[in-house]
């Protein structure tokens, strides 16, 4: 060894042990992180492998399997159902817009200082918390065409109401109707607190410049609560293209005419009614596939006008 080597080696530091507390700490922490990994893996990633595993095959569920390839997404692309129960899904969302412009009114609301506010608040919530069958199960009473609540309230102003859920022209809005009041209250709270943790400063300098409720809101408010738009409008397409539980209960044979028959609820038709599991697989990769676009699309547009804002 030379000088040089031997001056080095006496300079560097022995590598420090490392102590029993730091070694049970990094195991404390793997294990709180492999937990949710695990989790992902189990329900997420490998339902995900099985269905396209599923999608493959013609297989009932109950043991038989065959291979035929693509055959069950030519089958669903030439099924006439499919297309009706696809169209549906996305007129249904019709209701995204409305709920987010009637969230942000009511917020704005919310945020004023009255009597009995944080009493209001409560009641517009208590749907979000509540079961969606038992909702379901109250809307599905109050849209009776005979003694439902809706009609009754509406034959106090002279009008006759339809028979909702049994009406093809009415079924979807009534549909419609009923998402848009089960989910008001998330997004008003979620508006709320955007609402909220805008800068006092901001209203009070455009007040001074002259600026009218309807500038402060345009130049202030809706710019303000945009990342909160972004969110709601992403969550609610993904939960609107999966809308189940409203269907199935309200209208379990898909309404009159196949009018609100939604593409899951149709894709559990299939695959625990008729046991066309291989069918149903293909079914639920196209929605997923779907559903990615269209969010992944959401993600483009929220980025750009972020480069626009900027």
């Amino acid at each position: 060894m030379s000088p040089a080597q031997a001056q080095a080696s006496a300079e560097t530091p022995p590598p420090r042990r490392r102590s029993r507390l730091y070694s049970r700490e990094h195991k404390v922490a793997a294990l709180f992180v492999a937990l949710p990994v695990i989790g992902f893996a189990v329900f997420t990633l490998f339902p995900l492998g099985y269905s396209l595993y599923a999608s493959l095959h013609s297989m009932n569920g109950l043991g038989y399997q065959e291979f035929i390839g693509l055959e069950n997404y030519v089958q669903a692309f030439n099924d006439p159902y499919f297309w009706k129960a696809l169209g549906n899904t996305f007129f249904l969302m019709i209701g995204i817009p409305i709920g987010l412009i009637l969230s942000l009114i009511l917020a704005i609301a919310m945020n004023r200082k009255m009597p009995g506010r944080g009493l209001f608040r409560a009641i517009y919530y208590v749907p979000v918390v509540s079961s969606l069958a038992a909702i379901a199960i109250l809307w599905q009473w109050a849209y009776n065409g005979d003694f439902g609540l809706v009609n009754q309230m509406l034959a106090y102003v002279g009008i006759d109401g339809p028979n909702w859920l049994q009406d093809p022209v009415w079924s979807k809005p009534a549909i419609i109707i009923m998402a848009v009041w089960k989910g008001l209250g998330y997004s008003m709270l979620l508006y709320l607190a955007a609402i909220q943790s805008v800068p006092r400063s901001l209203y009070e300098a455009a007040s001074i410049d002259g600026a009218s409720n309807w500038r402060q809101f345009w130049s202030i408010t809706l710019p303000m609560v945009r990342p909160v738009t972004f969110f709601l409008v992403v969550t609610n397409i993904i939960g609107g293209a999966q809308i189940f539980t409203e269907i199935n209960i309200m209208t379990p044979t898909g309404g009159p005419e196949w009018s609100t028959a939604s593409i899951v609820w149709y894709i559990w038709q299939k695959a625990f009614k008729n046991l066309q599991m291989g069918y149903a697989s293909s079914m639920a990769v196209v929605l997923g596939i779907i559903i990615f676009v269209v969010t992944l699309i959401q993600f483009q547009i929220n980025k750009r006008n972020q480069i626009e804002v900027d």
